[in-house]
């Protein structure tokens, strides 16, 4: 008797707790399904807000600016749009006047401010930032002393078969992000480690080690002491090119030691390459100017030198273009033609062929968009080392 009571006691007590534990949790609300790519390629979205007046979806680039969607009886709102032409693409919702992410997708847009959700509407045939069935590289996420006694963080890619042969050694390509771009930026929206992965097993890119760090030193060095970050500075102002000479001193000074004492690189200009959109492409041309013994490859995505700046600091690499085109194995210079730098960028290009420098250069249609970046990364990364 004495163990059916207990037993009776031991049930009831298990379903209390249940039952109370139930009545804990908030209620669920219906599942959504967002984004939800069609086989014709025409994409829906969702978004769950039963109380909200208006809800659009703001998606630009692929023809959805602020487009209105409709709630059905249980408070869903949706809108299909497209045919959306195969890419990667950013989006967010408007409610009542507010931008939200999209809560039913967990892929989201790196960004020092307001992260837009993200989604992929596949090719046809796998373009080539899809994963495909080929040996794929890893991402490491990796920390370094830095500027002002701060921690930096940068992500960095190895190429298919880094782990198998401790022997071998890689040259090195320094890619970073624009301005509010974060050190995931050109992994997770330019899909570097799947555009090498798929370049390698085509044998049309030498294998290579990606390192992609953050550009922001300021913003950095405020949120790890506390401070508040800072604006971003007019481009190409005395500020912003300061700025530009901190985060050239954090590379060379750091990062560049740190990578080359914990990974096999070969550490020498030959073998190591700078690239860069926008800030970043700022960045890059400066930095590799201001060090033309530490790179031999330069890669600028939709960015520009000034042509004062040009005739002021750098006036020894213009006035010798002999000398600087037999150290430069490679400058590559990119842009859209509805790009805002579109202008700067041709001006750029105008006066390196005046002052016979040699460079390649890819002009597409779009604008300062991470689709052109993709295609940037995609044919210059073919040239590098060889």
């Amino acid at each position: 008797m004495r163990r059916t009571t207990l037993a009776r006691i031991l049930f009831t007590w298990m379903m209390l707790c249940l039952f109370f534990a139930g009545k804990a949790q908030p209620p669920r609300g219906p599942f959504v399904v967002s984004p939800q790519v069609l086989a014709d390629k025409k994409v829906t979205f969702r978004y769950l807000a039963p109380s909200a007046r208006e809800v659009k979806l703001a998606g630009g680039l692929m023809g959805a600016s602020n487009m209105a969607m409709v709630k059905d009886s249980i408070g869903i709102w949706s809108v299909t749009v497209g045919p959306v032409r195969p890419d990667i693409y950013s989006y967010n919702f408007v409610v009542d006047g507010v931008s939200v992410m999209d809560p039913a997708n967990e892929d989201f847009f790196p960004n020092e401010r307001f992260k837009s959700s993200l989604f992929e509407v596949p090719g046809f045939t796998p373009l080539i930032h899809a994963v495909r069935d080929v040996p794929h590289g890893s991402v490491n996420y990796e920390y370094y002393s830095s500027v002002e006694g701060t921690t930096g963080t940068v992500v960095v890619y190895t190429p298919p078969g880094y782990d198998k042969d401790a022997s071998k050694k890689y040259p090195v390509f320094y890619l970073i992000s624009g301005t509010t771009d974060t050190e995931e930026t050109f992994f997770k929206v330019g899909r570097t480690n799947f555009i090498l992965d798929n370049l390698i097993a085509e044998g049309k890119a030498k294998p290579m080690i990606v390192v992609m760090p953050y550009g922001n030193m300021e913003a950095r060095i405020a949120e790890q002491q506390g401070g508040t970050k800072p604006a971003d500075p007019v481009r190409d102002s005395p500020d912003a090119i300061a700025r530009m000479r901190r985060f050239e001193q954090d590379l060379t000074k750091n990062l560049i030691p740190y990578i080359d004492k914990q990974y096999r690189t070969i550490p020498n200009r030959d073998n190591r390459a700078i690239g860069g959109f926008s800030r970043g492409g700022g960045q890059t041309l400066r930095t590799a100017f201001w060090n033309m013994d530490k790179f031999s490859w330069i890669c600028a995505y939709s960015a520009n030198l000034p042509t004062k700046e040009l005739e002021s600091t750098y006036a020894s690499i213009v006035s010798n273009p002999d000398n600087t085109n037999k150290q430069l194995k490679l400058l590559w210079v990119s842009v859209g033609t509805e790009d805002f730098l579109y202008n700067d960028v041709a001006t750029f290009l105008n006066y390196l062929t005046s002052k016979n420098i040699h460079y390649k250069s890819l002009i597409t249609g779009g604008g300062h968009t991470w689709i052109n970046v993709r295609t940037y990364l995609t044919e210059s990364a073919q040239l590098l080392f060889k």
